[in-house]
């Protein structure tokens, strides 16, 4: 299902690619994309499409959001984009942040992701509608549902651990998913 969003002036266009070559800057310096990666990820990955609920609308930047036990280090993307969001304040935090996740799959060498702007900010957060890692693959079947997910859709979107590693202080493991996680690869599925 393709979301429609509403139709952006051509200045919000126009600070989306100011915005953009900023947060290559900003992920390149940092090395950060596996992070950037994750924030989009996470933000997206509480709609429920019954309820229309949830999905990427910049709840992130929400301390209730960030405490959710899976977003745990996530304040640290938010504070690191915080610099760059304060200069283009005609963007939603919601575009924003799936920008940043955009940035991050495209300095990392991965795919073209289309990116599609005129979400809007919301307030609440959606809470425990992520998946919980120690439960397998039938807990991720369970929660995806929700959005509709196909079990290839599933793979693919667990494909985007090639990026990035696992902090014990997050999450409860330890180190990377694959040889290279700045650098966007197959090998992730190869196990």
């Amino acid at each position: 299902m393709v979301k429609a969003y509403p139709t952006v002036s051509e200045d919000y266009l126009k600070a989306v690619d100011k915005a953009k070559r900023k947060l290559r800057g900003l992920i390149a310096e940092k090395n950060c994309a596996p992070l950037m990666l994750r924030l989009a990820w996470h933000s997206a990955g509480t709609f429920d499409v019954s309820t229309k609920t949830g999905g990427p609308f910049g709840t992130m930047k929400n301390p209730a959001e960030q405490a959710h036990g899976a977003n745990a280090g996530l304040e640290i993307a938010v504070r690191l984009l915080e610099p760059i969001k304060e200069q283009f304040p005609t963007l939603s935090y919601a575009d924003f942040y799936q920008l940043a996740g955009v940035v991050a799959v495209e300095v990392t060498g991965g795919p073209d992701v289309p990116f599609h702007p005129g979400r809007q900010d919301k307030p609440e957060p959606p809470q425990g509608r992520l998946p919980d890692a120690t439960q397998g693959s039938d807990h991720l079947i369970q929660v995806f549902s929700t959005q509709c997910l196909s079990d290839q859709d599933i793979a693919a979107l667990s494909g985007g651990h090639t990026l990035g590693r696992c902090h014990k202080d997050r999450c409860g493991f330890e180190g990377a998913w694959t040889s290279n996680p700045l650098i966007f690869d197959k090998s992730y599925f190869n196990f």
